[in-house]
């Protein structure tokens, strides 16, 4: 079997995978990219963009709700969900071939197929094609973690769940994590009966836990029911739908549901390269590497994402930065480190939950000395003036040299807020410094000297 050479092969197709391989192709590399699905990776096609252009549908619906007898009366205002999920088709589609396109731009070879190591540097893909490269970068990403109970074949992952033509009428989402609480925001806002279970005393674990709970209290205010320290036994089908064994407190219960929906957990998307082969040492949380991103077994080989074993969060934006750091590596040798202060992260429930940095009980094994700046937002203008009464912060202050640790946000457009802690922990910047912004009058930003 002939081989093809090159200076760089590609394993993935999502943002780390990408923003590498046009990285080393505008320096001059032969590079190629590799992967059994369609270019975009997890987040443009079946993560975090498609799941916000559906939870549109569901602010709108949620708006409408809170501004109730304050002069909205919304009268028979539903999502339509085939119409919903038409309107995300229209990011969704163009994406693979935009990708593709740009790809082929910068004279990446593109290829498609199971790929798996069959040498330290060479690739086989779908036992038919050799690719050997001088360096290889792993970026497959990640995939829902495997269930063996009996009847786990019968779990909708979150991938079809998104290609949904009809939605359901009751639907259980297993896990209590960021998967099962915003497709679950989007499917009660839609009209489906929503129950989360979570083998976990708490849900949404890293977050502020009082922000959660008033999170949890605002879930069920709009018909999300959440059930915690619950196992799932099995799955049965039953009709038209299935029938659920619950696990609670030692005691068993049936339940129904027309779907299940896996919210429990990914793991890196790596058992079927055959790392073995290759020498590539890894684990449970990925490819094992260095500051740098390179194999620890392996020189030739580096990974990025959820793929590789790093101290980064499961994010896109950690993706984009790791897959270009591993690329600086490649091309000029190893001389620089990802940088993982001051990423935030967000759960795009309905209003949104997000953090950057420190908790508080960190911060304290950590010796800070601290000033907790801790604010209910729901009287607020911004909030009173969409109705909004689930809205709260926390930002965590060194009090010594006023420089922010951390940063803990519940309430709408916090999402957009987050990034001004994010860009202070990062510069190092203090909270005079962001009491210095002037803002502009009536916004969400003009809350945050306030906010400190």
């Amino acid at each position: 079997m002939q081989i093809q050479k090159f200076d760089l092969i590609v394993l993935g197709v999502g943002m780390a995978a990408v923003n590498a391989a046009n990285k080393c192709a505008s320096a001059g590399w032969k590079v190629a990219v590799i992967d059994e699905l369609p270019y975009g990776g997890t987040c443009a096609l079946r993560g975090c963009d498609p799941k916000k252009m559906l939870r549109r549908g569901a602010e709108i619906i949620d708006a409408a709700t809170l501004m109730k007898g304050k002069g909205i009366e919304a009268g028979n205002l539903a999502i339509n969900w085939s119409g919903l999920l038409a309107f995300k088709r229209t990011f969704t589609e163009k994406m693979p071939p935009k990708i593709e396109s740009g790809l082929d731009k910068k004279g990446v070879t593109t290829l498609h197929g199971n790929a798996k190591f069959v040498a330290e540097n060479v690739i086989e893909i779908d036992g038919e094609t050799r690719l050997e490269g001088k360096n290889i970068l792993i970026a497959t990403g990640a995939k829902p973690r495997e269930m063996s109970m009996p009847g786990a074949e019968y779990l909708t992952e979150s991938t079809e769940f998104l290609e949904l033509e009809i939605l359901p009428k009751k639907i259980i989402f297993v896990g209590g994590g960021f998967i099962s609480f915003e497709f679950a925001h989007i499917a009660a806002r839609a009209g489906s009966d929503v129950y989360i279970i979570d083998r976990g005393e708490r849900p949404l674990k890293g977050f502020e836990v009082a922000h959660v709970n008033k999170l949890l209290k605002r879930s069920a205010e709009a018909r999300i029911n959440f059930t915690p320290l619950a196992n799932l036994v099995s799955i049965t089908p039953q009709g038209d739908g299935y029938s659920v064994v619950l696990d609670t407190d030692g005691k068993q219960r049936s339940h129904t549901a027309d779907l299940i929906v896996h919210g429990a957990g990914r793991t890196p998307a790596i058992d079927n390269l055959d790392l073995d082969k290759a020498g590539i040492e890894f684990g449970t949380h990925g490819v094992a590497v260095n500051d740098y991103l390179q194999s620890k077994s392996n020189p030739a080989v580096y990974a990025a994402g959820d793929a590789a074993d790093t101290k980064g969060l499961p994010l896109t934006p950690v993706a984009v930065f790791e897959g270009k750091v591993a690329a600086s590596n490649m091309m000029r040798g190893n001389h620089i480190k990802p940088d993982y202060n001051g990423v935030p992260t967000v759960v795009f429930t309905i209003p949104e939950l997000a953090r950057v940095g420190m908790t508080e009980e960190e911060a304290k094994a950590a010796g800070y000395k601290l000033r907790i700046a801790t604010n209910d937002t729901s009287n607020w203008y911004s909030n009173l003036r969409i109705g909004e009464t689930c809205a709260a912060t926390k930002v965590i202050i060194d009090d010594e040299t006023d420089k922010i640790l951390g940063a803990h946000l519940l309430g709408p457009e916090y999402a957009e807020i987050i990034n001004f802690f994010s860009l202070a922990i990062r510069l190092q910047l203090t909270a005079s410094d962001l009491k210095k912004m002037v803002s502009a009058y009536p916004s969400v930003g003009s809350d945050l000297g306030s906010m400190l």
